[in-house]
């Protein structure tokens, strides 16, 4: 795992120094080593910092150039199936290394763009075509990997990190006040917007374009996840689901050095700690828990942990570490007010110790249906009570983009609640469709399940949860792997009819078959937890008091002082959550710069 950057400009010549300053800014993405190239008229610049993996050689080294000099490569991920790509061009070029980066390189010149076509893994790629005079921005298909850029008349940049392409000067750092609405609204900033007016994300499944004669860009979505409505035998169905999970296992286990994983004691994670043992492997794990909770999750991972004979180290949270609310600005860049910022940080803190790399068991819920949320709705849509009956017939056009929002919201902002805290000079800004996001991405022909989880994977896993992750690891120079996160998996799983899947009665049942011999029971019939804490952690209204009792986003006049004093007479709003994460932000990036 790696931090990327780069600088094309058609005016005067790329600052070294700048350049330099801004690629020390992803150091914590790659202590390991750290490169760059530049053109011979100083017009293009790329740079990379290595967290290595593979190839643990100088041979690794990136900026990568082609054998025939035409491409140049910065790539941020992991491409799982390279040693399978690798035998099927091994006779079309000529591999001097053991790296995936070569592979990249091999691919594209075969097959030129379409090559993303082949690729399983996460990615954030920058590669330069000398002869198309063309660059390339790829992000994979779920958006595991972060890539921004910003484009002037005179300059395009791009990095891992908002913090690479601010450092670089060029950015206006005007905040977009559409993206902050959208952030009480979403919790992030959808793509393809940032926080910035003038920079933008490259969307999951996307690659960017870009022309360097013309200085113009083209978005374009390479991949989307199709639906079918397959009836196969249930063995049939449970052998490949197995056979997918086990394989993308042993492909994500493919490395130099040793890879951990983390340990919730929930389905997901166990399911992987599990199959590890299964495949030989004897992987360190590692959980979070809080302090004076019964539901701890650190609890149920030592009981998976003395079950698998594996070695579990924990961390317990208490209400002191909110205090890290204050690094959170810098590892993240962007406001995101996912209530496990913090222990997710801390986490991977502690992972980092022993390891530098950890299977995690993201997407599951998505492919697997797993969500509390996606049960629900499917009771609404397809209710067995008398009562659910009567209610469907009086509300036979469920609106799915209500539900969904206000099952997100974490404490609803929709008009009223926005025009009530927004001063009033900002209310121009306000959408007439505040669900406009999710709306993007309703699909409308699918079954209501199906429509919820393909909202999950767009909205919910792919900007929030994602981004989360990605940040709160590489912040502590840990790579985070997703299994679950198999493109073929989803491919697979999502052409079933959803009754070959979904059960009102087991949750995850195809995960549940593949983990019911190889976990004790009361983590089978342990209720579903997402990764949060107890809620006093994050209700302390004292807490709130002293961080707001002088607030920038009020002296700023762009949130009234009324709105915040108003929630703090409440006992519980994650509205106030939301506020002081923004808050965070808005002084570090806003008011502590100028």
């Amino acid at each position: 795992m790696c931090g990327i950057v780069g600088w094309v400009t058609n005016n005067k010549q790329v600052d070294k120094v700048v350049f330099s300053e801004m690629l020390s800014t992803l150091n914590h993405r790659g202590p390991d080593d750290g490169d760059v190239f530049y053109s011979n008229e100083n017009k293009i610049a790329f740079g990379h910092r290595r967290l290595s993996f593979l190839d643990l050689s100088e041979a690794g080294r990136q900026p990568f150039h082609s054998s025939d000099g035409s491409i140049t490569i910065t790539f941020n991920g992991e491409i799982y199936n390279y040693l399978e790509l690798k035998e099927q061009l091994n006779e079309q070029y000529p591999f001097q290394t053991n790296t995936d980066t070569e592979v990249i390189a091999a691919a594209y010149l075969f097959w030129g763009i379409s090559f993303i076509d082949h690729l399983k893994g996460m990615f954030a790629i920058g590669l330069h075509d000398r002869k198309l005079n063309k660059l390339f921005l790829i992000r994979d298909r779920f958006g595991i990997k972060p890539l921004y850029y910003l484009n002037t008349e005179t300059d395009f940049v791009f990095a891992s990190e908002l913090k690479a392409i601010i450092q670089s000067g060029i950015s206006k750092k005007e905040m977009d006040v559409t993206s902050f609405i959208d952030y009480f609204v979403y919790r992030y900033i959808p793509s393809p917007k940032t926080i910035w007016s003038d920079i933008k994300k490259v969307p999951p499944a996307h690659y960017v374009s870009f022309c360097l004669a013309t200085f113009q860009t083209e978005r374009i979505e390479y991949w989307t996840l199709k639906s079918s409505d397959l009836t196969l035998k249930t063995t049939d169905i449970i052998k490949q689901t197995n056979h997918l999970l086990i394989e993308s296992v042993k492909e994500h286990t493919r490395s130099d050095v040793a890879i951990g994983a983390f340990l919730s004691g929930g389905y997901d994670s166990s399911a992987l700690v599990a199959q590890l043992k299964e495949n030989g492997e004897s992987p360190e794990t590692f959980s979070i828990g809080f302090k004076n909770w019964s539901n701890s999750e650190d609890q149920f991972a030592t009981i998976v942990s003395e079950h698998l004979s594996v070695q579990n180290t924990a961390i317990i949270a208490d209400e002191s570490d909110l205090s890290l609310l204050s690094l959170m600005p810098t590892v993240y860049d962007e406001p995101i007010a996912d209530i496990s910022i913090i222990p997710t940080f801390m986490v991977s803190q502690l992972a980092r110790t022993k390891v530098k790399a950890v299977l995690s068991g993201e997407g599951a819920d998505e492919i697997f249906a797993g969500y509390t949320w996606q049960k629900e709705f499917y009771e609404l849509s397809y209710p067995t009570t008398f009562l659910g009956r009567l209610k469907k017939i009086a509300r036979p056009q469920m609106d799915t983009i209500s539900f969904y929002a206000k099952a997100m919201a974490m404490g609803c902002f929709d008009q009223v609640e926005l025009r009530k805290m927004l001063h009033p000079s900002l209310h121009q800004f306000i959408p007439a469709d505040e669900n406009w996001f999710y709306r993007k991405h309703f699909k409308k022909d699918l079954s209501p399940l199906k429509a919820i989880q393909y909202l999950d994977m767009k909205c919910f896993m792919g900007e929030l949860v994602l981004t989360k992750v990605d940040r709160a690891s590489m912040a502590n120079s840990l790579e985070v792997r997703v299994p679950f996160l198999d493109h073929t998996l989803f491919e697979s799983v999502f052409a079933l009819n959803e009754q070959a899947y979904f059960s009102r009665k087991q949750t995850k049942k195809l995960l549940y078959e593949h983990i019911k011999h190889k976990l004790p029971a009361l983590i089978l019939q342990r209720k579903k937890q997402g990764f949060v804490g107890p809620d006093a952690y994050y209700m302390k209204l004292e807490f709130y008091r002293k961080q707001f009792a002088k607030s920038n986003l009020v002296a700023h006049n762009i949130v009234n002082r009324e709105y915040i004093d108003d929630l703090l007479k409440e006992q519980y709003s994650w509205k106030l959550w939301k506020l002081l994460v923004m808050e965070n932000w808005f002084t570090n990036w806003v008011v502590n710069t100028h």
